[in-house]
C-alpha cells in the first residue's frame, strides 16, 4: 500500500477488529466506528451536503459535488434512521436533503453536479440531469418522506415522476433517455441505450411502494421493470446486457458480450423484492437464471480474493476482467442473503463481508474502490455514494438475521 502523505488527514479505519474477526464483528465496527468517523469526515462544513470522495489520504475533494451522492446518502441515512431511531443518521440524512435545492433544474429534474459551493459551474455536462442521477433522487425523497411524514415529498415525488416522463423517456421506444440534452437517442453519435437507470428507476420505485404504500409507485415499478427485461435482458445466456446502440442493435464484439456480475446480483435481488412486495411471482424465475450465471461464473477462486464478484464475464463465458471493484461485492452479498436460508449461502455471505472489510477498508485511511487479482490497489479513492451499496448490503443481511442492524 502506498505510504500516507504525512501532511493528511487521520485514519478513519482505527479500533478496527483483527483480521481474522468475524463479520458481524467488522459489520458492528462499520456502523459503530467507520461510518459515524467517516460522516464527519466528509460533511462540508462549509457548503450543502457531502465532499463526493475522500482521496487515499482520506482528504476530501472539493472540487465539485454530483447529485448521485447526495441523493444516494440521503437514502442511506434515512435507511439507517428508519432502522436505528439514531438522531445523528437523521441529521445526516438532512445534510444530504438540504443539498438537494441546489440541484433542481426549472424543468423540476436535478442536474448532475454544482460547485464546493452549490454553484452552477462551467462544464456543460453538468447541467445534464441523467435519467440515473433521477431514480437515487426518488429513492432518497420516498425514504424521507417515510423518516419525516410532516414533510410532505408526494408532491416533489410527483412532479419529479412527471418531468422524468416529459424530458427522459424516449417516445418511439419507452427507453429511458441518457439525459435530458439528448435530442435524438437513435443517431449512431448518441450514447448507447443502458441497462442501469431502468434497473435503478425499478428500485426507486419499488422503495416509493414500500415507504408510501400507494398502489401507483408498484405499477411504476412494473412498467420500468418490464421495459428494462424487454430491451436487456438474454434470455439465451440468462444475463443482462449493460449496453445496446442507438439503433437497438446489439454492439459489436467485446463491449455486446460484456456482463457485470454485480449487475446480475442486483436486478435478482430487486427482482426476489418486487416479488415479496407483491408482484409478478414469475419474476423469481428470471432471478434465479441471473444467479445462477452468477454463481458459476462471477466469483473469484484464488487464495487472496477468494468468493469476490470479477467486474464482468462474456455472456459466453469465454473471457473475465480480473478486477474487483467495491460495489460488485456488495451486491453478491445481497445476492447470498436472499437466499441465507440456505447455509451454504449464509456462510458465502458472511466470508464476504470478511473479505470485504479485510480487503478494500483495514488499514487504509478510508477504503478504496477497485483492486486486482493480487489484491494491489487499482482505484484508491473512497467514493461517498459507494455507503449506498455498503449499507443495503449489511442491512439486507441483518434482515436476514446474519448479524446485526446499525443502532
Amino acid at each position: 500500500m502506498t505510504e500516507a502523505n504525512p501532511n493528511s488527514a487521520s485514519p478513519l479505519c482505527v479500533n478496527q477488529p483483527a483480521e481474522s474477526a468475524n463479520a458481524e464483528k467488522w459489520v458492528v465496527w462499520y456502523w459503530d466506528e467507520f461510518l459515524p468517523a467517516w460522516a464527519a469526515r466528509a460533511r462540508d462544513p462549509e457548503g450543502p451536503g457531502f465532499y463526493d470522495l475522500l482521496d487515499k489520504d482520506g482528504n476530501p475533494d472539493r472540487q465539485r459535488k454530483t447529485v448521485l451522492a447526495q441523493a444516494r446518502l440521503l437514502f442511506t441515512f434515512a435507511h439507517m434512521a428508519l432502522l436505528s431511531g439514531n438522531p445523528a443518521h437523521h441529521a445526516a440524512a438532512k445534510a444530504a436533503r438540504d443539498a438537494l435545492g441546489f440541484f433542481r433544474k426549472s424543468s423540476s429534474l436535478y442536474r448532475r453536479a454544482v460547485s464546493q459551493n452549490g454553484q452552477a459551474n462551467d462544464m456543460d455536462s453538468d447541467s445534464f440531469a441523467t435519467s440515473y442521477d433521477q431514480s437515487f433522487i426518488i429513492l432518497g425523497l420516498s425514504t424521507w418522506g417515510k423518516l419525516n411524514p410532516e414533510e410532505d415529498t408526494q408532491a416533489e415525488l410527483e412532479t419529479l415522476w412527471a418531468a422524468i416522463e416529459e424530458h427522459l423517456v424516449d417516445a418511439s421506444t419507452g427507453l429511458l433517455l441518457e439525459h435530458d440534452n439528448l435530442t435524438d437517442p437513435a443517431c449512431a453519435t448518441a450514447p448507447p441505450r443502458a441497462q442501469n437507470p431502468h434497473m435503478h428507476l425499478f428500485e426507486a420505485a419499488l422503495q416509493a411502494f414500500e415507504m408510501t404504500g400507494d398502489n401507483i409507485w408498484l405499477a411504476r415499478a412494473k412498467r420500468m421493470r418490464a421495459k428494462g427485461l424487454e430491451f436487456f435482458f438474454d434470455a439465451n445466456s440468462g444475463t443482462i446486457t449493460e449496453f445496446i446502440a442507438p439503433d437497438l442493435a446489439v454492439l459489436p464484439a467485446r463491449e455486446g458480450l460484456r456482463r457485470e456480475i454485480g449487475h446480475q446480483c442486483e436486478w435478482a435481488w430487486l427482482l426476489m423484492r418486487e416479488v415479496e412486495l407483491g408482484g409478478d411471482p414469475d419474476m423469481a424465475v428470471i432471478a434465479e437464471r441471473l444467479l445462477s450465471f452468477a454463481d458459476n461464473y462471477g466469483f473469484g477462486r484464488t487464495a487472496i480474493l477468494k468468493g469476490a464478484a470479477f467486474d464482468a464475464v462474456s455472456a459466453d463465458t469465454k473471457w473475465r476482467e480480473d478486477r474487483f471493484l467495491l460495489w460488485p461485492q456488495t451486491e453478491a452479498i445481497k445476492a447470498h442473503a436472499i437466499r441465507s436460508t440456505d447455509p451454504a449461502y449464509a456462510a458465502k455471505a458472511r466470508a464476504l463481508v470478511q473479505l470485504m472489510f479485510r480487503r478494500y477498508f483495514a488499514g487504509r485511511h478510508a477504503f478504496v474502490n477497485q483492486l486486482d487479482e493480487t489484491g494491489a490497489v487499482l482505484w484508491p479513492d473512497a467514493l461517498s455514494r459507494l455507503h449506498y451499496h455498503v449499507v443495503l448490503a449489511l442491512t439486507e443481511g441483518a434482515r436476514a438475521g446474519l448479524w446485526p442492524n446499525p443502532k
